[in-house]
């Protein structure tokens, strides 16, 4: 039996679990970690500036790949600067692994030098966590974390490691178990075979239907499946901001993103279907707006892995539990089995109903002839990436334009924070992302307010050579939250203005990388193809836009799915 401290331990946990790379900060209580960690040598770790942002490295790992992303970092502050990173996991269903230090055991509850009770602090934001009181824990408590953080409904755990439990000095036997048993945590994954069959024949029956897809469809690699049904049945498809590219964003059947920022025909098309097939969606405000007027006509069909996700604000006529490839799997082979088919005079009407809300062009703009529009942005991106890059976001006006104007024909190509909506995401979400993907075209799009909450990753970038490419999206101003001071307040600007910004461009090359001023929408394309060509370095694209344009359409408050601002004057 091999001999190893708790600290020996913990990195030897990770290698036998196959961890790659570990974001992190190092400090006192995780010192005989990270000495460790210098003996081993065999995985990267790579050191931050913040601890929040190694949490979204670790994220947009995650996202990017499916695997679950490995954090490590002090006590005290270094485990509360976290608490941001891994409540935006938890919200997005993201597997993380959070491996932080604590004060001795005798010393718990002592308020000693950098205690936080990380378990407390945590709880509300993790799916479970552990505090290892001996070395001996160690290896079970990981093997455990990474099986919990990836199965099931995904998401963030930690592990608690006092220092004490660490000692390099005091060495004890190393088991790490080859599988996990928990008695209390056995998650669905076939789904019932009789709710199956019924939600299939309600999906031929039915006159009106929609597929709305979520993040779940992504988390479970269901993408195929979902395009074989949609395409067996002729089904229209929507998806979430979290499912987008579940389902590829050029194809005929895509109606769009719904939601608040949802496309016209995609919102109309859930207002008014008979059908609603929800495939690991959660039905949040975001979507629903209100749920008292959420689409009244139709019946709903819910595929979720988490039974607590399923009628918990919309009430499903046939909810089914289970993960979504193999539910979908299932109910690939029962329509074929029973031979189920849909009305195709019924579904030709519908189609022609939809193809009327498409002739809207909700997403058309008017260009100007000397300031750049955001959409165009986004737009030159696309082109200039042919649609093949991983493109992380921040949190604001951006972030709903690239969304809606970057076509993502590619599951884990669209990397943002959607339900926490965490500003500062962007770029250490890109970073992680390129770690996991070194080939890979990566970019971050961000806004001036964003970009500066954990722009001191600019020096991690530079450290490791990572060449993300920054498309920072600049009105002068927070955006989003100008845009509703506009619409539901008057227009007065309480403190939405960003009255002093840096030069973005020196502020790059400071760091050591390359800056780029774009102003003049004759030269943004020629400019974007200049720093997508350079592909070993990083490039800031400091992009000054329109500063009073909006993102459209927008659901109306308290309204109904359908119930939409389609431009500053008009609305449904």
């Amino acid at each position: 039996m091999e001999m190893l401290s708790g600290a020996q331990m913990v990195v030897r946990a990770l290698e036998d679990q196959g961890v790659e790379h570990v974001f992190g900060y190092p400090g006192g209580s995780v010192l005989d970690i990270y000495d460790a960690l210098f003996e081993n040598g065999k995985m990267e770790h790579v050191l931050v500036r913040h601890e929040q942002a190694a949490v979204h490295m670790a994220d947009g790992y995650a996202r990017s790949t499916g695997k679950v992303g490995t954090v490590l970092v002090t006590s005290g502050p270094g485990a509360t600067n976290c608490i941001t990173g891994i409540a935006t996991a938890y919200m997005d269903s993201i597997p993380l692994v959070i491996l932080s230090g604590q004060v001795p055991t005798s010393m718990i509850g002592e308020d000693a030098f950098q205690e936080t009770d990380m378990i407390g602090i945590s709880r509300p934001v993790v799916k479970h966590s552990f505090l290892c009181k001996t070395a001996s824990d160690i290896p079970a408590a990981i093997k455990k974390a990474y099986y919990i953080a990836a199965s099931g409904r995904p998401g963030p755990v930690v592990v608690d490691l006092p220092k004490d439990v660490q000692n390099p000095k005091e060495a004890f036997p190393y088991h790490y178990p080859e599988s996990v048993s928990l008695r209390s945590y056995n998650p669905t994954k076939s789904g019932h075979k009789g709710q199956i069959k019924r939600a299939a024949k309600l999906l031929a029956d039915a006159q009106r239907p929609v597929l709305y897809v979520g993040g779940g469809a992504i988390n479970a690699n269901a993408d195929q499946l979902v395009i074989k049904l949609a395409e067996l049945l002729n089904l229209p498809v929507t998806t979430t901001l979290m499912g987008l590219g579940a389902f590829p964003g050029t194809h005929p059947q895509f109606v769009g993103m719904l939601g608040m920022h949802g496309t016209f025909e995609a919102n109309k098309t859930m207002h008014n279907a008979d059908l609603i097939f929800a495939v690991g969606a959660r039905f949040d405000d975001r979507v629903t707006n209100n749920v008292a007027k959420f689409c009244p006509n139709a019946t709903i069909v819910h595929i979720d892995i988490d039974p607590t996700s399923i009628s918990k604000t919309v009430q499903a006529h046939v909810p089914i539990v289970g993960s979504v490839d193999t539910v979908l799997e299932t109910m690939l082979e029962v329509i074929r089995e029973c031979g189920f088919d849909n009305d195709k005079q019924a579904l030709a009407d519908w189609w022609s109903q939809i193809g009327q809300w498409r002739a809207r062009h909700c997403l058309a703009y008017e260009r100007h002839p000397t300031l750049i529009k955001p959409q165009q942005v986004i737009e030159t991106l696309y082109k200039v990436t042919k649609g093949e890059a991983f493109v992380a976001s921040d949190v604001g006006q951006h972030q709903m334009f690239a969304a809606l104007y970057y076509p993502f024909a590619k599951p884990r190509q669209w990397i943002n924070s959607g339900g926490l909506g965490t500003m500062g995401f962007g770029i250490p979400a890109a970073m992680g992302a390129q770690f996991a993907n070194p080939d890979a075209v990566v970019c971050c799009v961000t806004g001036d307010g964003s970009v500066q909450m954990n722009i001191q990753e600019l020096s991690t970038c530079m450290q490791y050579g990572v060449p993300i490419k920054i498309i920072s999206i600049n009105n002068r101003a927070l955006g989003m939250v100008k845009q509703w001071q506009k619409m539901f307040y008057g227009g007065r600007h309480s403190h939405s203005y960003m009255e002093s910004l840096p030069d973005f461009v020196k502020l790059a090359e400071a760091y050591g990388h390359v800056g780029i001023a774009v102003s003049d929408p004759a030269e943004l394309e020629s400019a974007m193809e200049k720093a997508f060509a350079m592909k070993d370095r990083l490039v800031f694209m400091d992009i000054s836009v329109d500063p009073d344009e909006h993102v459209y359409p927008m659901q109306i408050k308290f309204g109904a799915m359908d119930e939409m601002w389609l431009s500053k004057t008009e609305r449904t």
